[in-house]
């Protein structure tokens, strides 16, 4: 059963992230939409490395998404905060109760930010933590909690994609997906 995944990308937005989300769902067999809300499809990511978008946001507004999914970095968090069609695909996930998620920055940044995690456990970069109304579950490396998944930074991003991946087509198939990239 093949699952829709969009994952926004902003110039300085964490590469290890971003790459490791959007390898581990698309070996899991998930459409994995990379989406630039840079204006422009080529991003250049916290480390330097240039990464090419397969389309731009706002191309993705109208489209309907089993999960959204944000990598983390300075600055490209606070773009992805920042981009107002980008707050609208979340609100919607949230409202849809589809499932939704951040790493690193973006949970404390962004889904804080705009009210997405009021009244949920969830986690981030040890240096947002502040950012997060509930500290409860900071140290934990991958926090769900109904529709929403958070996650620590780039040491916990394939950890975490498989939590995704678990959460859209059940552990059989995390296992599965697993076991080939020797975890």
């Amino acid at each position: 059963m093949e699952k829709t995944v969009l994952v926004p990308v902003a110039d300085g937005t964490e590469e290890l992230e971003a790459v490791a989300i959007i390898d581990v769902l698309r070996r899991a067999g998930a459409t994995v939409t990379v989406a630039s809300v840079s204006g422009h499809r080529q991003i250049t990511a916290s480390r330097g490395v240039v990464i090419v978008a397969d389309t731009l946001i706002e191309s993705c507004v109208d489209q309907t998404y089993d999960l959204v999914v944000l990598p983390g970095g300075i600055p490209g968090a606070e773009h992805l905060r920042d981009c107002a069609e980008l707050t609208q695909i979340l609100k919607r996930q949230n409202e849809q109760d589809r499932f939704f998620g951040a790493i690193c920055a973006s949970p404390a940044v962004v889904l804080e930010h705009h009210g997405l995690i009021q009244g949920r456990r969830a986690t981030c970069h040890p240096g947002f933590v502040d950012g997060l109304a509930s500290t409860a579950d900071v140290e934990q490396r991958v926090v769900v909690d109904g529709n929403c998944m958070t996650s620590r930074g780039a040491g916990t991003a394939v950890e975490f994609a498989l939590a995704l991946v678990e959460r859209l087509y059940g552990k059989a198939h995390r296992d599965a997906v697993a076991v080939p990239m020797v975890l």
